[in-house]
């Protein structure tokens, strides 16, 4: 293969998996807006809405799996490090679930939005993917579009807004360690044992505060918590596995837009101006850097990153 052709064919794997990221937020996005609802406005308890969400998630993929003619197993090159990519999403998905019951959508995704700047800083140091200062310059613009959107209301900050940063902090652990899997095990390895840590841990306080969803639609709202949770995961997964975490983590910033639109529809609340502006410019900088994707340099797309996403 000449390098023209190769360098061609990477920067296809490199779309491709922008456009998994891209499809991996929407879902992101329904399921954060399903989980506001049931805590919410449905009055569950935010226990028993986690365990469902990560039971779920596992019967999906267990079904996803049979229907694709794939195996489903929990046999692991690195099974200690997949326990604990778990242990990661749970965190995550508990405390954010939290957080939805106090917080708006609009305010939780702004805290995640820290998530591209955490995972830049921790992909050098222990995945060796450095980025470069365009790419860098980017995430730093798209982190100035979260601070137009939360200037105006940062004032007296919800005690839940820490919820969020943890949050925010255990999603961060759990991409890097996603892409670290993805050089060891399949897809179907690591998307089996991402709701694990959730099933288990949950299960005791999520019986314990049960309650009977009221009517049908609300059975069948919860029971959609799997498929969203499922769908994203796989999306995420798949789109690591084309490319290096720096070049997917700041099209987590789409995720303002998605989140604001369905707030809208679903709670009646309407982005503010600021949301909007903060909105473009953080879309401004996610499409810098899709410009930079497909005119990268030769012998310059990113370092050891670039090694790494070709394996």
């Amino acid at each position: 293969m000449t390098t023209n052709s190769h360098e061609a064919e990477s920067g296809r794997e490199r779309l491709m998996a922008i456009g998994l990221m891209l499809c991996a937020v929407v879902t992101f996005t329904c399921l954060d807006t399903t989980a506001k609802y049931l805590v919410t406005t449905a009055s569950l308890p935010v226990s028993e809405v986690v365990w469902v969400r990560f039971t779920a998630h596992a019967l999906f993929t267990f079904v996803l799996l049979r229907g694709l003619g794939r195996r489903a197993t929990l046999k692991s090159k690195k099974p200690g490090q997949q326990a604990l990519r778990s242990l990661f999403m749970f965190g995550a998905t508990a405390l954010n679930f939290l957080a939805l019951k106090y917080l708006q959508l609009d305010q939780t995704v702004t805290i995640f939005f820290l998530t591209p700047l955490l995972v830049a800083a921790l992909a050098g140091p222990l995945l060796g993917e450095w980025v470069g200062w365009r790419r860098l310059l980017a995430i730093l613009v798209g982190f100035a579009g979260v601070l137009i959107v939360i200037r105006p209301g940062f004032g007296g900050i919800h005690w839940a807004a820490s919820l969020s940063f943890l949050a925010m902090i255990c999603y961060a652990l759990y991409n890097i360690s996603t892409r670290y899997l993805s050089r060891y095990d399949p897809p179907e390895v690591t998307q089996l044992y991402t709701p694990l840590a959730g099933i288990l841990l949950m299960a005791p306080l999520a019986f314990l505060d049960w309650q009977m969803p009221s009517g049908l639609t609300i059975w069948l709202i919860l029971a959609t918590l799997g498929f969203w949770g499922g769908l994203s995961h796989w999306l995420l997964i798949l789109a690591h596995r084309h490319a290096p975490a720096p070049v997917l983590a700041p099209f987590i910033y789409i995720d303002l837009l998605t989140n604001s639109v369905m707030q809208y529809f679903v709670f009646g609340d309407v982005p503010s101006p600021w949301t909007l502006a903060g909105g473009a410019v953080v879309i401004t900088s996610g499409l810098y850097l899709l410009a930079r994707e497909r005119k990268a340099e030769p012998g310059k797309d990113g370092g050891p990153a670039s090694d790494i996403a070709a394996l």
